[in-house]
């Protein structure tokens, strides 16, 4: 087991005397070598619940175990360290840095974990040999299409070799093509050993996972079968 939650809740307070109950709650276990998708409209709470199973924030009750790590109980700095250490993030926007190279942006984990330049940029090399752009290591941002950009953040997300990917719609900032591209990626990682989190509003994306939970006004239906998940959520 990689993760546990019971019965976790998150409130906003909103205001002296209103309280905002986004996650109501959540159960859910994920095993090493899951490959989960979490499908939900807009304003359903996938993205807090997101944050949390990121370590991003924290559980207003209940608790949550990660690779043994209490997270309620963890100040900032031992957050970072678990997110660093634990967790490989690929989000909508990419979140690369626009004056780096590609080798550059998937090294950048590794220098925030005190891993020597040579050996990053050998580690950043063979990610990016992985998601195929070992030709376009040293391009830009800029230079790169979309799909490409999102296989690079796919690579700087698995470049630490860490027990989870945690996907944001990661591909719904990419055309047709793209999207079908990354999402094979993603089969593939599944395939080696990857276990990965997928977090989107689209039916198709999720049919792309073994396993498909359903989030509606914060609350978490247990896991279906994703061939049954044919029409695409609005969100």
């Amino acid at each position: 087991m990689i993760l546990e939650m019971r019965d976790i809740c998150k409130d906003y307070q909103m205001g002296k005397f209103s309280v905002l109950h986004v996650l109501k709650h959540v159960d859910l276990t994920v095993n090493e070598g899951d490959y989960i998708a979490i499908m939900g409209p807009s304003g359903s709470g996938k993205s807090t619940l997101m944050n949390i199973i990121g370590c991003l924030d924290v559980p207003t009750t209940g608790i949550y175990n990660l690779e043994g790590n209490n997270i309620g109980r963890c100040s900032d700095n031992k957050l970072a360290e678990i997110r660093n250490k634990y967790i490989g993030f690929v989000f909508q926007s990419f979140n690369l840095m626009p004056r780096m190279t590609a080798l550059d942006n998937v090294a950048l984990p590794l220098l925030f974990a005190g891993v020597r330049k040579a050996e990053r940029r050998k580690r950043a090399a063979e990610a990016l040999k992985i998601v195929g752009l070992e030709d376009r290591m040293m391009h830009h941002p800029d230079q790169l299409s979309g799909g490409q950009n999102q296989r690079v953040a796919i690579a700087r997300a698995i470049v630490g070799k860490p027990k989870l990917l945690l996907a944001d719609e990661p591909t719904g900032a990419l055309d047709s093509t793209s999207g079908k591209q990354v999402m094979e990626l993603f089969g593939q990682l599944h395939d080696n050993g990857s276990t990965i989190i997928m977090i989107t509003h689209d039916a198709n994306i999720a049919s792309h996972a073994e396993i498909v939970y359903h989030i509606f006004d914060g609350e978490l239906s247990g896991a279906d079968d994703p061939s049954d998940s044919t029409e695409e959520t609005d969100g």
